[in-house]
């Protein structure tokens, strides 16, 4: 078993090796096209609890942890940009390999102090929503997760509308803020984890998604490397599919929100090889569920600190501290009225050269929130004779882009 899972990670370094390219750029219409890609591989290992869909405390762990993209960008004139990405991955039951469109869309500015955009657009919230699929830019194998969890990606991504944003540049040195506004409609992939959660009921679903609104303002501030922030999203979320609980409820299925919005503040400092971040995070959910019959309001915070720094080329070393908790009122549902995870982290970052690196990280995580009620990396389904207090994980991971 050791074999099989080592292999495929080796496979996925070597494989790496001849992609190190460079961007490749053609001219088309006397404009430059450039061209990008990226793709990791991952490999996971639990001493307790299978983990984010993966049998990762099974056997000697699972490296069912792929991801993948392309795009490709235009200036069409010094003002007007162009651009479209594709994006995949298989990480345990989620994604299962399906490409979809991950962004796609025009940008004309204006001046520096406003631009439009539209199109499938990523969405300003926080740090590094917008961002979370480049890993070849962060320090971590996974960005801390009761911030960014990585199976409910679909969750914030994108949405398919359009933004203003722009740069205003503060008087007597005061710095420049940024900001973004946007309006759109989020459409989550059949694939993710909240769909995946909605399969244990039995519910599939088929459609979920909405309208998705809201705004980033960041500031750079007049101390160098000092940046600070906020972002709201609310949406209207509404979710239809087919339900199969004999005795309970057969046919279609249909859930929507009541109030559904997330307020998010964060920091950054870098000074010289030193980096420090830390976001707070709250998700405020009130839907009606199971065709109307139960209302349930669902509370989840989240908030992390993180260090990292870079000692030469080639090596990083990075920490982390991320607390989750949530909350879901008693309804007389087996769901539990409240559960967190704690997660403490250290990862290395190894460059090999420009293209490739690898991620050697460790989690010791307490907590598994509440399965079965939301998802939050742990899933009952995943664990059928139940979870543990504490969880161990060792994550190996390998990216490469050009």
């Amino acid at each position: 078993m050791w074999t099989r899972s080592w292999g495929r990670v080796v496979i996925a370094i070597l494989c790496a090796a001849p992609l190190g390219l460079r961007a490749q750029d053609f001219k088309l219409f006397n404009r430059t096209f450039q061209v990008h890609g990226f793709a990791s591989q991952g490999f996971i290992y639990t001493n307790e609890n299978n983990w984010l869909t993966m049998n990762t405390s099974v056997g000697s762990g699972s490296a069912s942890f792929t991801d993948f993209g392309a795009n490709i960008s235009v200036p069409i004139t010094d003002k007007f940009r162009a651009g479209a990405q594709i994006y995949g991955r298989n990480l345990g039951q989620l994604g299962k390999w399906h490409p979809s469109l991950d962004w796609a869309f025009a940008s004309y500015k204006f001046k520096p102090w406003f631009a439009i955009r539209g199109g499938k657009i990523k969405t300003a919230l926080g740090l590094y929503n917008d961002t979370q699929d480049l890993d070849f830019l962060h320090t971590f194998a996974l960005l801390p997760q009761s911030i960014y969890p990585t199976d409910l990606r679909d969750s914030t991504i994108a949405h398919t509308g359009g933004d203003v944003y722009g740069d205003i540049r503060l008087k007597d040195h005061l710095g420049t803020l940024s900001y973004t506004a946007y309006v759109g409609h989020r459409e989550d992939s059949k694939y993710g984890g909240y769909p995946y959660l909605l399969k244990s009921a039995p519910i599939l679903l088929t459609s979920y998604g909405g309208l998705q609104y809201g705004g980033d303002l960041r500031w750079a501030t007049p101390l160098k490397g000092l940046l600070i922030g906020a972002s709201r999203m609310n949406e209207d979320i509404t979710g239809k599919g087919t339900i199969n609980i004999p005795g309970f409820a057969t046919g279609p299925y249909e859930e929507h929100s009541n109030a559904d919005w997330t307020n998010q503040f964060y920091g950054q400092y870098v000074v010289g090889k030193l980096e420090l971040d830390s976001e707070w995070r709250r998700y405020w959910r009130d839907q009606q569920i199971f065709n109307g019959l139960f209302r349930v309001q669902t509370d989840v915070r989240g908030v992390y600190v993180s260090g990292s720094y870079r000692f030469t080329k080639w090596f990083q070393l990075g920490s982390y501290y991320s607390r989750y908790s949530i909350t879901i009122p008693p309804l007389g549902s087996p769901f539990a009225p409240s559960g967190h995870i704690y997660d403490k982290v250290v990862t290395g970052r190894f460059d090999l050269n420009r293209f490739t690196n690898i991620k050697v990280e460790g989690h010791f995580m307490d907590g598994y929130g509440v399965p079965g009620a939301y998802p939050d990396g742990f899933y009952a389904s995943d664990n059928p004779l139940g979870l543990k207090p504490a969880t161990n994980a060792f994550v190996l991971k390998v990216g490469f882009n050009f």
